[in-house]
């Protein structure tokens, strides 16, 4: 009875970081154009998120004649549900679920939200959302290969599959320090794997008219974009957590989450959208040898270690 109160109190923690991530890139994409962005809803434009949801939520759903209705309906809401499972392997140090295989978890729950995204684009049966959708399928599948050889190169310093370690054996030094190139690869892959600018294909609001989420509107919409702010908070959480400390006793590391997040929203006020096969190409050409080298690297190092200690 406790662990189902924490995780609800937790997923309800989640929901108002993610409507109050929403206010944080209107405000900093509108510095960003030299304008204001929301400052009228409540002081300073605070309660704008309240507004948007009500808003969202008390629009008319539209049917497409053609959709596969059952599909169309429920792949937003299993999106919204992986992205909070996704938190069950935070580690916390309250009575949570702690487990050791908490990074395999991460990657099962973050390979099948590609489904969902895959079916919502199927399932309103438009040309747009099926392109948005089988783009977002290739790019989901490109990154995750040398995203999981980026963390593998983590975890053979670690020697362990909990995510709690990494805060035990960053305890004098960051990882961030003696693999900078690795750290960076990690931030771009989670970028692509977000779906975010300059990633953004699956959305190509100039070529396919909001792609995979076209045919949506009311809850359904407002569920896709949920479940996608979820994942960037959850990402900065990772990013913040594998390699730049995550020592969760501190303020410190909601500060670096906020930094992570703030940079998903600069990147996305600064750049332009990637050309598709140059998205390929830097998956497969660059980062899969360089995630592969690296993996080598640090797997000697870390044999080394062992024989040193023995």
């Amino acid at each position: 009875m406790l662990i189902l109160m924490i995780f609800i109190l937790m997923i309800i923690c989640i929901l108002v970081s993610v409507a109050f991530l929403t206010l944080l890139e209107r405000k900093l994409l509108g510095y960003i154009q030299i304008r204001k962005g929301p400052n009228k809803v409540g002081f300073l434009g605070i309660l704008q998120p309240f507004s948007d949801a009500i808003k969202l939520f008390s629009k008319e759903m539209i049917f497409p004649y053609m959709a596969n209705i059952l599909i169309y309906i429920m792949s937003p809401v299993f999106n919204l549900i992986l992205a909070l499972m996704l938190w069950i392997s935070m580690p916390f140090y309250c009575y949570l679920f702690k487990f050791n295989f908490s990074v395999l978890f991460f990657f099962v729950i973050s390979s099948f939200s590609v489904y969902t995204i895959m079916l919502s684009g199927w399932s309103s049966n438009s040309i747009y959302s099926l392109l948005g959708s089988l783009r977002s399928v290739a790019q989901v599948i490109s990154y995750e290969v040398s995203m999981f050889l980026i963390l593998l190169s983590f975890l053979v310093l670690i020697m362990s599959l909990n995510l709690m370690d990494f805060i035990f054996y960053q305890k004098y030094v960051w990882f961030v320090m003696f693999n900078f190139p690795l750290s960076m690869m990690w931030f771009i892959s989670s970028l692509a794997e977000t779906n975010r600018t300059p990633f953004d294909f699956s959305e190509g609001e100039s070529e396919l008219v909001s792609g995979f989420n076209v045919e949506y509107s009311s809850f359904g919409f407002a569920f896709i974009f949920m479940a996608e702010y979820s994942n960037i908070i959850f990402m900065s959480m990772m990013s913040s957590l594998i390699f730049m400390g995550g020592d969760f006793y501190s303020i410190m590391f909601f500060l670096k989450l906020l930094f992570f997040s703030f940079m998903w929203i600069w990147v996305r006020g600064t750049l332009p959208r990637y050309r598709y096969d140059k998205l390929m190409y830097l998956s497969w050409k660059v980062f899969l040898p360089v995630s592969l080298n690296m993996l080598m690297l640090n797997f000697s190092l870390s044999l080394l270690f062992m024989v040193l200690i023995m």
